[in-house]
C-alpha cells in the first residue's frame, strides 16, 4: 500500500470535497414555505418550493415510502438495462445515456452556485454542456474528476426532496446487500466497471490511474520495448451520491451540523476501507460507507 498511498488520498479528498459540496447544493435547494391563496377552498393554503431547474421539483402529495419503492425499482431497471446494453455492444447509445445524464447532474450542481443570478439555469446547462463533451468524447482525465465532484451532488439534489431520514437509511442498507452481491458473488459490478472504461470510454465514479513500483522501473528503462502497464484507483458513483442524498436530507431535517457530520462518518468509514483492503481487489464500498453514516446519524441525534 506504499506506493499507492497518494492516490488513496486523493480519492478520500475527492469524496469528501464532493459531500460537501452535495450539502452546499442541498442547501441551495432547500425549500421555502410559501403561503398562497386557494380560490376553491377559500383558505390559504402552504406549499413548499425547491426552485429545482429543469422541471425536478418533487411531485405533490409522494411519500417517502413511494418514493423510495419508485427508486428502488428504478435502479434495477437502470442496472437491468446496463447489463442488457453491454451484452448488445450498445457503446453508442450508453455514451449518449451518461451524457444526458452528466449534463444535467453538472447543471443541476452549477445552478446551486448561480441560483440567485438572473436565467441561472440557462448559464448552468451552457457551462454543463461543453464539460459534458469533452469528459465523455474527448477523456480528459482531469475534467472527468473535476466534473465527477459536482455531477453527484447535482443528481442528489433530485433525490433528497422525496426521501425522510429513514427511508435513505433503508435504501443505504439495500443498497449496501446489492453491492455486497455484485462485488463477491455475482462480480457483474467488475465487468461493468470495465466495459464502462475500455469499450463506453466513460466511467461513473473517481478514476485514478498510477504505476506500480515494477512498472515505474519499466518506464526508466528508456530502451525497455515492453508494454508498461498502469493500474487503476476507483470508486464508483453511487458511493459518492448515496451518503450525499443522506445529508443532504438531515441537512432539511435536523441542521447543518449534524449534516457534516454525517459527510465525516462516511469518509471516515471509506477511509477505513483503503486501510485494510488489499491492491488489485474489488470491494463493495458501500457497507462501509453505510455503517459510517449509521454511526454518524447516531451522533448527530446524541448532541
Amino acid at each position: 500500500m506504499k506506493h499507492t498511498k497518494r492516490v488513496t488520498y486523493v480519492l478520500i479528498a475527492m469524496f469528501f470535497i464532493a459531500q460537501l459540496i452535495g450539502i452546499f447544493v442541498a442547501n441551495a435547494y432547500a425549500p421555502e414555505t410559501i403561503i398562497v391563496f386557494n380560490e376553491t377552498t377559500g383558505e390559504n393554503q402552504t406549499i413548499e418550493d425547491y426552485s429545482l431547474p429543469y422541471g425536478f421539483d418533487p411531485p405533490e402529495g409522494v411519500s417517502p415510502i413511494s418514493a423510495t419503492t419508485s427508486i428502488i425499482i428504478a435502479l434495477a431497471v437502470a442496472v437491468t438495462l446496463m447489463l442488457l446494453l453491454i451484452k448488445l455492444k450498445a457503446e453508442i447509445f450508453l455514451r449518449l445515456w451518461f451524457f444526458v445524464v452528466i449534463t444535467l447532474g453538472i447543471a443541476l450542481a452549477i445552478n446551486a452556485f448561480a441560483i440567485n443570478l438572473p436565467y441561472s439555469s440557462l448559464i448552468a446547462l451552457v457551462i454543463a454542456l461543453p464539460l459534458a463533451i469533452i469528459k465523455v468524447f474527448k477523456r480528459d482525465l482531469i475534467v472527468h474528476n473535476l466534473t465527477e465532484i459536482i455531477i453527484y451532488p447535482g443528481i442528489a439534489a433530485v433525490f433528497i426532496p422525496l426521501l425522510s431520514i429513514w427511508t435513505v437509511v433503508l435504501l443505504l442498507i439495500l443498497i449496501s446487500l446489492y453491492d455486497m452481491y455484485a462485488v463477491w458473488h455475482a462480480g457483474f459490478m467488475q465487468k461493468m466497471a470495465k466495459y464502462q472504461m475500455e469499450n463506453v470510454k466513460v466511467f461513473s465514479g473517481f478514476f485514478v490511474p498510477y504505476a506500480r513500483k515494477k512498472d515505474k522501473i519499466k518506464l526508466k528503462q528508456k530502451a525497455s520495448k515492453k508494454k508498461t502497464n498502469v493500474s487503476v484507483a476507483i470508486l464508483g458513483g453511487g458511493d459518492v451520491v448515496f451518503p450525499i442524498i443522506l445529508s443532504g436530507v438531515v441537512l432539511h431535517t435536523l441542521g447543518l451540523f449534524e449534516a457534516l457530520i454525517i459527510a465525516i462518518g462516511a469518509t471516515i468509514a471509506l477511509g477505513y476501507l483503503f486501510y485494510i483492503s488489499e491492491k488489485g481487489k474489488f470491494y463493495p464500498a458501500m457497507p462501509f460507507i453505510t455503517a459510517g453514516c449509521l454511526l454518524a446519524l447516531g451522533i448527530a441525534y446524541l448532541i
